[in-house]
């Protein structure tokens, strides 16, 4: 996936969830959309290096959407989380994932489950029972060994989501969690015990019932992105 050109700026803060003061490299301060939910831990540092894609649409509430950060200095990482699953579904479609290849169709956005849900992805094909994929994008790097852990935040709606991919197995389907992980400086994957130890227990639970767990690593730079190799997943963060 290419970047359209991307406007360099340096962050002033990132409030109210979904909007960034922003100061361009021509000193003009800007106010952009940040498309992300989460709260962003270790990503969103005053006076970090960010890019922004500029739509040039004067319809648009916000004129500039919030692309990419400088994390430590030395790290790109993708905060636009709408990005992950178009990421993944194209992915797919170009069978870069070994383990998602072989069916006959992809949707998106499904309504299913118990508990009125959404799923990211659904895959479809003769003969084999369909596929839900639940897509997270990682961002928070824990430590300088390389260890990226999600959630950033306690996060009910993401529990919600592992009782629904439990339920799909139960009920003879196959449920995916896949961990989308955009930052350059993450090389593994665990779920935050200390940062939401509920959403941790039941993602061991998940795992226990045969929810599968995909990490991938996301090749950055300011031009394009691309989902890259699998990563290793851990109940527990490498020591």
């Amino acid at each position: 996936m290419e970047y359209p050109p991307l406007l360099e700026g340096r962050l002033l803060r990132r409030y109210k969830r979904f909007l960034a003061d922003i100061e361009l490299e021509n000193g003009e301060i800007v106010t952009a959309h940040c498309p992300n939910t989460g709260s962003m831990l270790n990503c969103c540092e005053p006076g970090s290096r960010v890019w922004l894609y500029d739509a040039h649409n004067p319809k648009r509430k916000l004129r500039y959407t919030w692309e990419l950060v400088e994390v430590a200095g030395c790290f790109l990482a993708c905060i636009n989380t709408q990005r992950a699953n178009h990421l993944v579904k194209e992915a797919i479609q170009n069978d870069a994932i070994e383990e998602l290849t072989g069916y006959d169709q992809l949707f998106t956005e499904r309504r299913y489950g118990l508990e009125n849900s959404r799923i990211d992805l659904l895959l479809t094909g003769e003969g084999r029972p369909d596929c839900y994929v639940e897509v997270k994008n990682l961002t928070l790097l824990q430590d300088e060994a390389g260890n990226g852990v999600f959630p950033d935040a306690v996060t009910t709606r993401g529990r919600k989501h592992l009782r629904e991919l439990m339920d799909v197995v139960r009920m003879g389907g196959r449920a995916v969690l896949f961990f989308n992980v955009a930052h350059t400086g993450i090389r593994r994957v665990a779920p935050a015990w200390d940062m939401d130890p509920e959403y941790a227990s039941t993602l061991a639970e998940a795992m226990a019932s045969g929810v599968e767990v995909m990490a991938y690593k996301t090749a950055l730079t300011l031009e394009w992105i691309k989902l890259e190799d699998r990563l290793e997943f851990n109940l527990y963060p490498a020591g």
